[in-house]
């Protein structure tokens, strides 16, 4: 059984090696098993494509991709997708967090439970504060924006089919995000807890403006802001209402007492915040359209390593 391991590499010169050799490591003490990588350079302008291409030329199973500008981890593994070619699809980090000790736990688990995509969840994280609260974050959103089952829990660190491999690849906008594109594809999802490690070198390439990018990726797969808006706007509508029979009734009660102006501007401050938030939704979504209509490209791959391309364009 030949299993895929998809890696996006975001300056990992230091690391990726240690990764793919810990991998073959534990392929070798599980026989019956095979692995292929596929290493995604995203846009790292440091040694890693050159530690990835020494990495191709020392062992077969090992295929690069370097991707013309940092596209983003998810572009990445779009590209990486794109290659493989195993009966199952593993995705892991490149900077040991996602332990290749933990791999079998996963294969394991999808084979036992005959599932369509496992996750591999942490009992105990070892990450800074910060990166904890955005994953809280994202947890409670995903569940509400991208239709994530209640009961399951996301990470990087997951394994699918090659059937929702399949579904994966055809889609093809600028902006994914691959959770995203599994919860449309599967609800046959399971977990296993695996040991999260401590990064060994270096720290996270996310910065708060790419985590904001990436969580503006999931309006691309959900309506729930337009529908909030409508709420929003609904909700300002019924209080507009219930204050201006507040004054109407203050007036007939005390016809002496004077209607504020400061209230006044108060209201339509608020009223106009509501409406001008809600045309930035609504904005959103239509720059979202236009970047889908102009063709915006998900990834432009440079060079490819250790991969066949005659076959590739004959699939294609």
């Amino acid at each position: 059984m030949l299993i895929s391991i998809v890696i996006p590499c975001y300056y990992s010169e230091k690391t990726i090696r240690k990764v793919v050799e810990m991998v073959m490591d534990e392929f070798n003490k599980n026989p019956g098993y095979e692995c292929e990588f596929v290493l995604a350079n995203d846009g790292s302008t440091d040694g890693t494509f050159d530690e990835i291409r020494k990495l191709s030329r020392e062992h077969s199973n090992v295929k690069g991709v370097n991707l013309m500008r940092n596209f983003g981890q998810h572009n990445a593994l779009m590209a990486a997708l794109r290659y493989t070619e195993g009966d199952y699809v593993l995705g892991m980090d490149d900077d040991m967090q996602t332990h290749p000790s933990q791999i079998f736990k996963l294969i394991n688990r999808i084979q036992e439970g005959d599932f369509d995509l496992v996750y591999g969840i942490y009992p105990e994280v070892k990450n800074g504060p910060i990166k904890n609260l955005t994953s809280k974050i994202n947890r409670k959103t995903s569940r509400v924006m991208l239709g994530r089952p209640k009961d399951i829990t996301s990470s990087n660190f997951w394994i699918i089919t090659s059937a929702i491999r399949d579904e994966v690849i055809k889609f093809d906008t600028f902006n994914p995000y691959v959770d995203a594109i599994f919860y449309r594809a599967t609800s046959n999802i399971g977990m296993v807890p695996v040991e999260h490690f401590k990064r060994e070198y270096g720290q996270s390439g996310y910065t708060f403006r790419k985590l904001l990018k990436l969580w503006m990726a999931y309006w691309n797969f959900s309506v729930v802001p337009l529908r909030m808006s409508f709420f929003v706007g609904m909700f300002s509508f019924l209080a507009g209402i219930l204050f201006t029979v507040y004054i109407i009734i203050n007036k007939i009660i005390s016809p002496d007492l004077p209607v504020g102006w400061s209230s006044t501007i108060c209201i339509l401050a608020l009223l106009f915040g509501v409406v001008l938030m809600m045309l930035g939704v609504i904005g959103e979504y239509l720059g979202k359209i236009i970047l889908i209509l102009n063709k915006t490209p998900q990834f432009v791959v440079r060079e490819t390593v250790g991969i066949d391309k005659d076959r590739i364009q004959e699939e294609a």
